[in-house]
């Protein structure tokens, strides 16, 4: 049987590098953010800040992370650590939900409440102006990244900048709204609100394909298509069926049965499934081992 074997480059340097300065800008705007919001006296932009505040936690998670899934197989864990990757992305999710419940509680106790909050400053705007545009570079740097190299955890890191400058922008029209109808205070407590469900279902849209890996989620029906059309392009090929694949992390596993004819040897039969293997992993990226079971077969 064919082990897997781990020759793909390790990006986990080049991860903790993006991660890192990441990390830098946000801790600089979850200052900034929350020193405007108490004395802009907004409750948006303070829920703004707590918001970045969890963006944080989530690069110190994809850091940590990074030193073990990127470990090479060992005797208790042959395939690698990647599923620690799918471990991080969830807790990311994780965090942005209870981010996103709890600030969207404190909203609503706000609005129901009898006293009326004070009018937000012009100080408290500029802030969220700068957080906006900020982080929108950030995420666009991030998720370019995440890409080049197919990080799951940095792609989902990528979408929790994007969100914290999406919510900003309901944070822009709340205090604008409040700034120029003194008298709707209670816009602010409204765009902490809207904050909190844009970070709910951004929680979701993270976890979900986490939770579809644990359970042992496979490749698309057009990535089949697309290997079963690879491998019957060699002439030798019968037949290939019972085609699986399963995701660790961001590599794809594939085995398959290769029909061959019956009269070939065993070396023949090893060289046209090593060729195949070859073609297939130079082809596809994402594939990180091909585990091939040959059957003998007949002509037609």
């Amino acid at each position: 049987m064919q082990q897997p074997s781990n020759k793909k480059k390790d990006y986990s340097p080049y991860i903790r590098k993006v991660t890192w300065i990441g990390f830098g800008v946000n801790v600089l705007l979850t200052c900034i953010k929350f020193v405007a919001g108490i004395l802009g006296q907004s409750q948006a932009l303070v829920a703004d800040a707590v918001h970045s505040l969890s963006d944080t936690v989530t690069d110190l998670a994809v850091i940590l992370g990074s030193f073990f899934w990127s470990e090479p197989p060992d005797q208790c864990h042959p395939y690698g650590h990647q599923r620690i990757e799918t471990m991080v992305t969830l807790a990311i999710g994780a965090i942005l939900f209870m981010t996103g419940a709890g600030i969207g509680w404190q909203a609503i106790t706000t609005m129901r409440g009898e006293s009326v909050p004070p009018s937000p400053t012009v100080f408290a705007l500029a802030a969220a102006m700068l957080s906006l545009v900020t982080k929108e570079i950030l995420f666009q740097w991030t998720d370019r990244a995440g890409k080049k190299v197919r990080s799951t955890a940095l792609s989902a890191n990528a979408w929790h900048h994007r969100l914290d400058a999406i919510s900003s922008i309901p944070v822009l029209l709340a205090l604008a709204g409040a700034m120029l109808f003194p008298n709707l205070t209670f816009l602010d407590s409204a765009g902490a609100l809207i904050v909190s469900v844009f970070i709910i279902q951004a929680a979701f849209k993270i976890m979900l394909p986490g939770f579809s890996e644990l359970l042992g989620r496979g490749a698309p029906e057009d990535t089949l298509a697309a290997i079963n059309d690879l491998v019957m392009t060699h002439p030798e090929v019968i037949e290939i069926h019972q085609l699986r694949t399963r995701y660790l992390g961001s590599n794809l596993y594939i085995d398959f049965h290769l029909v061959l004819n019956r009269q070939l040897t065993v070396q023949q039969g090893h060289d046209i499934a090593e060729r195949i293997k070859t073609h297939i992993l130079s082809t596809t990226s994402e594939v990180a081992d091909i585990v091939i079971r040959i059957e003998p077969g007949d002509l037609s």
